[in-house]
């Protein structure tokens, strides 16, 4: 495909929270390279008419949506998602509402709160009281800004409220900070305890929970507020910086609360209708009960960023992620109009003398042709490759075990509806390969191929195979079929640039059973 990498304009003197953004248009453009997609980046400032002329010139198969903001805040960072709605073209993450409201941290909470989910109570500078949370008002609260993310307006100072006169002295600093920034400030409870980030990776079953991450305090004194912000994030020459790792090892006793943390955040991923990437921080007090901080839509995809460490932690490469998250984002961008391009045919309904789908395993002379027909129906393989398959079943008619393919067919009262064909890989214990899985067209679409992917682990299982390969082209052509892959628990174990042809690199999938 061709994908436009967007980000935001750069001032001269850009803070390390805003040139990081570099480092994620790099990480985009390689792995898409190697996923062999065309890339192109473009810099979008406040000028939204130019930038709707420049997209619409460039006309790209998607824009891969990395504006973190514009105008010098956070608070606009959703204005050129409406720009691509309005120009019905997909862009990657989370569609123009969703960043809207979770870029405004009051209107977050306030939604959070309205769904029954737990946040920590907050204080404004117009509101008398802290809302109501169900838990008590007095305590520690740290002032934040409404808008900006990173911790940038994080003031890392708690404020004892525990009486009228020390809260009305809490409301007459955050009165200060808005007359002298005209931006908008709150108070949140300080929740004195552990924090928890939890990434999402969108899919067509829904969203998966990568493995969570825990910020390692243990590095704090005592007297120091347990906070990650701004330095902790960016100053790597502070102390905050190297003593906030994150760790992904949890004992048994803590499986209750990481299950919690999951249904909270994909509690939070309906909610806010997200779609591609996300994460949601949580602080955990001493009772062990969660509140939700953040929900952030399209996190930081730097390297040594939490969302690229959590993809890493769950087995996935980058490439793996941005394959998903360009996947999730055409699928669910309806409202955003359809990837320009050539398109897959669309799966064609079934016939109703169809009939049920029976499996075998036994190989017979007359699938030979059945396969060669299938192949051929499917208008997606080259002639060679069809004969390919056919030789694989004459082999195994020729030879029996000893060729060292098996196969399981699908058939209906049509006859062949789908195949695959796998076999052990020579001089090796427990791999094996998937040489090849094919559906009817007219069968597509109705799960058939992940039937007979579970029915082909199974069978590898069973004999003792522990792993099972894939090889697949990096074209856009099979860009479908690699999400198909993924989706069935596949990852990317490496790629070879160029190894068919020139741009057209071998791409191994990997699945450990």
């Amino acid at each position: 495909m061709r994908v436009l990498i967007v980000h935001q304009d750069l001032a001269s003197r850009a803070a390390a929270d805003d040139l990081d953004v570099l480092q994620q248009v790099e990480l985009v453009r390689s792995g898409l390279l190697r996923l062999g997609h065309t890339t192109e980046t473009w810099t979008l400032d406040l000028d939204l008419r130019q930038f709707q002329e420049d997209v619409r010139r460039i006309s790209p198969d998607i824009v891969f949506y990395l504006v973190e903001s514009l105008g010098a805040t956070d608070r606009l960072q959703y204005l050129a998602a409406g720009v691509l709605d309005t120009l019905a073209i997909p862009y990657t993450g989370c569609a123009t509402r969703a960043l809207f409201e979770t870029n405004d941290k009051l209107i977050t909470k306030a939604r959070l709160k309205a769904a029954g989910l737990p946040t920590p109570a907050w204080l404004t500078a117009t509101a008398g009281e802290p809302s109501e949370t169900g838990i008590r008002t007095k305590g520690q609260y740290l002032i934040k800004s409404a808008w900006e993310h990173a911790s940038a307006g994080l003031v890392e100072t708690l404020h004892r409220v525990d009486t009228a006169e020390q809260r009305d002295a809490l409301m007459a600093a955050m009165r200060h900070l808005t007359t002298t920034t005209h931006r908008p400030w709150f108070a949140e409870q300080f929740i004195d305890g552990r924090e928890f980030n939890l990434s999402l990776l969108g899919g067509s079953e829904g969203p998966e929970v990568l493995p969570p991450a825990e910020i390692d305090f243990s590095a704090f004194p005592p007297e120091k507020p347990r906070i990650v912000g701004y330095k902790a994030k960016w100053d790597e020459g502070s102390f905050e910086y190297h003593a906030t790792p994150r760790r992904f090892d949890f004992p048994p006793a803590d499986r209750p609360l990481l299950a919690e943390l999951e249904r909270l955040a994909v509690a939070c991923w309906h909610l806010f209708e997200l779609r591609g990437y996300a994460r949601v921080d949580f602080r955990v007090g001493d009772s062990g009960q969660p509140f939700i901080l953040e929900v952030n839509a399209n996190p930081c995809l730097s390297p040594d960023a939490g969302f690229m460490a959590a993809v890493a932690a769950g087995g996935y490469s980058p490439e793996d992620a941005l394959s998903r998250i360009l996947a999730d984002s055409l699928e669910s961008s309806g409202s955003a109009g359809k990837p320009r391009g050539r398109q897959p045919a669309p799966s064609q309904p079934l016939r109703e003398d169809a009939g049920p789908i029976e499996f075998r395993r036994t190989v017979i002379p007359e699938d030979a042709q059945a396969v060669r027909r299938l192949a051929q129906a499917t208008g997606f393989f080259h002639a060679d490759e069809i004969d390919i398959a056919v030789e694989l079943v004459q082999e195994r008619l020729a030879k029996g075990e000893a060729s060292g393919y098996e196969f399981i067919f699908a058939e209906d009262s049509r006859g062949l509806a789908g195949y695959t064909c796998f076999g052990p890989i020579p001089c090796t214990g427990h791999s094996w390969d998937l040489y090849w899985i094919a559906v009817a067209p007219d069968r597509q679409g109705q799960g058939l191929g992940k039937e007979l992917m579970v029915r082909t682990e199974a069978a590898v299982r069973a004999a003792g195979g522990t792993r099972i390969y894939i090889d697949t082209s990096s074209r856009e052509q099979y860009a479908p079929t690699r999400a198909f892959y993924q989706r069935c628990g596949y990852r990317t174990a490496t790629i070879l640039e160029d190894f068919y042809a020139p741009a057209d690199g071998k791409v191994i999938l990997e699945k450990r059973l």
